[in-house]
């Protein structure tokens, strides 16, 4: 699969079994069931959403950034995009995408890498990986450090050049402060921001 397919999700926040808006900067974990659907949505503009999935069935089999991309051979998800666990097991679909850049390889951010990319003061600010940490150390499936897995930062662009450099970028492309949606509909697992 290659390119944006960008397509208008069917879903109406009115007929949502389950409704929460996370915070900037809060963690969020929530299982869903086969057939349930995820609607994210970048609601003020601008926002990454760092986000992750287990596979309730074998948590162990999370998703995999490069089964992923090896297998749809492109590093952007867009509608059509199958999301891969580790072992290369179907886990779930994008069926909805107004975006068509969002990133797999950047990983979350840490204190470590916030200060590379903003200053060295900044170490102290939130950072992703902090609140998946305190996601898994909060849920009560098990999970525990060794389980945080690979990554996608909805609604951030991270373009990569054909000499295999790369930057990060807020919003879609470069400047983009639009409200934009991600629909997944999925096997039963377990979703974490």
């Amino acid at each position: 699969m290659y390119g944006f397919i960008e397509k208008t999700s069917d879903l109406k926040e009115e007929n949502a079994i389950y409704n929460e808006v996370v915070e900037a900067g809060k963690g969020w974990m929530h299982e869903l069931l086969p057939g349930q659907s995820l609607r994210i949505v970048d609601m003020e503009g601008n926002q990454a959403v760092d986000t992750t999935f287990y596979d309730m069935t074998n948590p162990e089999d999370h998703y995999g950034a490069i089964p992923t991309i090896v297998m749809q051979k492109n590093i952007y998800l867009t509608t059509g995009t199958i999301l891969r666990t580790e072992s290369g097991k179907p886990l779930l679909e994008i069926t909805a995408d107004l975006t068509g850049r969002h990133d797999t390889i950047g990983g979350a951010c840490s204190a470590q890498s916030n200060t590379v990319r903003y200053a060295r003061e900044k170490i102290y600010m939130h950072n992703c990986r902090d609140s998946f940490m305190l996601q898994l150390a909060d849920d009560t499936h098990g999970f525990m450090k060794r389980d945080l897995a690979p990554n996608i930062n909805f609604f951030m662009n991270v373009p990569v050049s054909k000499d295999g450099g790369s930057k990060f970028c807020t919003g879609q492309i470069c400047g983009d402060e639009s409200v934009r949606a991600y629909d997944g509909v999925s096997q039963q697992l377990s979703a974490a921001q």
